[in-house]
C-alpha cells in the first residue's frame, strides 16, 4: 500500500495500517506534507508548515512502535488549529497582534505528542476565533474545497477544509459557539463537540469553548476523543453498539438576538431523513420547542466577556482588526458579576434542558442553509457581523451555554452541491450515547 493512498483517509484507517505495518510513519508524513502544501495553494488553509518537527515526530513514532507500542494514534499525521501553542511557534489567532512564540506547548498539544500523533501544519482561523467564517486581515480568506467562492465555516475553517480537500485525515478544532459544527458542516464533515471539560486545553470564553476535532466519519472522532479525553464510557466501542429505544425530540427552534434567518427547504428535508432514519431504528421521534428565554441573553454576556478577555492578552491590541476591536468593546460592561450569573444560567439549562422535554436527545440544524459565500460579511462593523451570524448561525452556541455534547453530521448534498448538515446534542456526560446515535444516523443516511 502507498502512503499517498491512505493521506485523506481517517484516523481509523491510517491506524489499521499503522498497526499492521503496511505503511511506516514517515511514509505517511512525507505524504500528508505534500498533500497539505498542494492543497493549501488553492484554500488558503495553512498559518505553517510544521516540517522538520514532523520528521522527527514520524521518526520517533516508529521507532516505538518498533519497540512494541500499539496507541491507536500512533504516527498518524494531525493539523492543530492556530489556537493551541506550540512550543517556538506564534500562536497568532488568526491575528496580527500576538507575535510572541510560545514559551510550552498547550496541554492538548502535550497529549497530542504522549499519544505519538504527529502536527504537521497549523491551521487558519479567523481572529480571536471569533467568527463563522475563516477570513482576516492576517491570513486572508480560507476557501471550501467544495466550492472556492464558499467559506469553509469558522472558527475551525482551516482544520476544516484540509480533512474535507482529503490533504490529511485528522485536524484539531475548537467550538466556542458553533466552530467545530459550522466548518463541519459548511464542508461535509464529522465534527464533534464533547462535554465540556473532557478535553484539555478547553474553557476558554468564561467556559464556552471546548476543543475537539473535524474528521471524515464518526468512528474517526470516536478514535481522536477515546485517546485524548476523559469519558465515563469507551466512545469506540459506542460505535459499534445500538442504543437502546430514545427519545428523539426535532426541533427548529433558534436562539438568535435578531430575527433568525429563514431555514432552507434542502436543510429541513435533511432532518426530516435523519428524523425517519431514528424513526426506523425504533426511537421515538416527535417535533419539540426549545423555549430559551434568559439564557440567550446570558450567553451572550459569556460570549462578548470572553472576546474582550481575550483581545486584553494580545501583544499589540491596536493591530487587532477594527471589527474585532469593536466586537470586545461590546463585552465591556460584563464584569464578574455578570459572567458569574450567566455562568449559572448555561449550567442550570444544560443540565435541565433534556428533561424539560421529555427527550433522550434532539434532532435540530447546524446553520440555516449551505455554507455561505465568502466576503458575506466583508466591510461590517462588529454589531452587524455578531448579529448576521446569529441570525445565520442560530442553533449551535446555545449548546456551548449548556455545555453538552453535539455532533454535526453530514446529510447529503444540496442542490447547489454544497453539503448539508443536521445536529444531534445529547445530555451532559452522554458522550458515548451520542456516538451511538450519530453512527446510526451516518449509517443510514450512508446513500443520501
Amino acid at each position: 500500500m502507498h502512503a499517498s493512498q491512505l493521506v485523506g483517509a481517517g484516523p481509523v484507517a491510517q491506524s489499521e495500517a499503522l498497526r499492521s505495518g503496511a505503511i511506516t510513519s514517515r511514509d505517511l508524513t512525507v505524504a500528508t506534507l505534500s498533500a497539505v502544501e498542494r492543497e493549501n495553494a488553492r484554500l488558503n488553509a495553512v498559518v505553517e508548515l510544521l516540517t522538520d518537527e514532523a520528521f522527527d515526530a514520524a521518526d520517533e513514532a516508529d521507532r516505538r512502535r518498533g519497540n512494541g507500542e500499539d496507541s491507536p494514534l500512533l504516527g498518524v499525521p494531525i493539523a492543530v488549529k492556530n489556537d493551541l501553542d506550540v512550543e517556538g511557534r506564534v500562536t497568532r489567532l488568526g491575528s496580527r497582534a500576538f507575535v510572541e512564540p510560545a514559551v510550552r506547548d498547550s496541554d492538548l498539544v502535550l497529549d497530542l505528542r504522549r499519544a505519538g500523533l504527529v502536527p504537521v501544519a497549523s491551521t487558519t482561523l479567523p481572529e480571536l476565533a471569533i467568527y463563522g467564517f475563516t477570513e482576516s486581515v492576517a491570513t486572508g480568506i480560507t476557501r471550501n474545497p467544495h466550492d472556492l467562492d464558499r467559506t469553509s465555516g469558522g472558527s475551525s475553517g482551516g482544520s476544516a477544509a484540509l480533512v474535507a480537500a482529503g490533504a490529511i485525515g485528522l485536524a484539531t478544532a475548537s467550538d466556542g459557539a458553533g466552530s467545530i459544527r459550522i466548518p463541519a458542516a459548511s464542508c461535509g464533515l464529522v465534527g464533534f463537540k464533547p462535554t465540556h471539560g473532557t478535553l484539555a486545553s478547553s474553557g476558554g470564553w468564561h467556559g464556552l469553548s471546548t476543543q475537539g476535532c473535524v474528521v471524515p466519519t464518526v468512528a474517526d472522532a470516536a478514535l481522536f476523543l477515546d485517546t485524548l479525553g476523559l469519558f465515563t464510557g469507551s466512545l469506540v466501542d459506542a460505535v459499534s453498539a445500538t442504543p437502546q429505544r430514545l427519545r428523539i425530540g426535532v426541533s427548529t427552534s433558534a436562539s438568535a438576538a435578531t430575527r433568525p434567518e429563514r431555514l432552507d427547504p434542502e436543510v429541513r428535508e435533511a432532518m426530516d431523513r435523519a428524523a425517519e432514519v431514528l424513526g426506523a431504528a425504533g426511537h421515538e421521534v416527535r417535533e419539540v420547542t426549545i423555549p430559551y428565554g434568559l439564557d440567550a441573553k446570558a450567553l451572550t454576556v459569556r460570549y462578548l466577556a470572553g472576546i474582550r478577555e481575550k483581545a486584553l492578552t494580545a501583544s499589540d491590541p491596536a493591530l487587532l482588526e477594527k471589527r474585532t476591536r469593536q466586537v470586545a468593546r461590546l463585552g465591556a460592561p460584563f464584569g464578574e458579576r455578570a459572567v458569574a450569573w450567566a455562568g449559572a444560567q448555561g449550567a442550570a439549562f444544560g443540565a435541565r434542558i433534556h428533561d424539560d422535554l421529555g427527550v433522550d436527545v434532539l434532532l435540530t440544524p447546524v446553520m440555516s442553509s449551505t455554507a455561505l459565500p465568502v466576503g458575506r460579511f466583508r466591510g461590517k462593523g462588529g454589531l452587524r457581523t455578531v448579529l448576521g451570524m446569529n441570525a445565520f448561525y442560530p442553533y449551535t452556541a446555545q449548546w456551548n451555554h449548556a455545555g453538552t455534547p453535539a455532533v454535526s453530521l453530514p446529510a447529503g448534498t444540496a442542490d447547489d452541491g454544497l453539503p448539508l448538515a443536521v445536529q444531534l446534542v445529547a445530555r451532559i456526560g452522554e458522550d458515548a450515547l451520542l456516538m451511538s446515535v450519530a453512527a446510526q444516523v451516518e449509517a443510514g443516511l450512508g446513500g443520501v
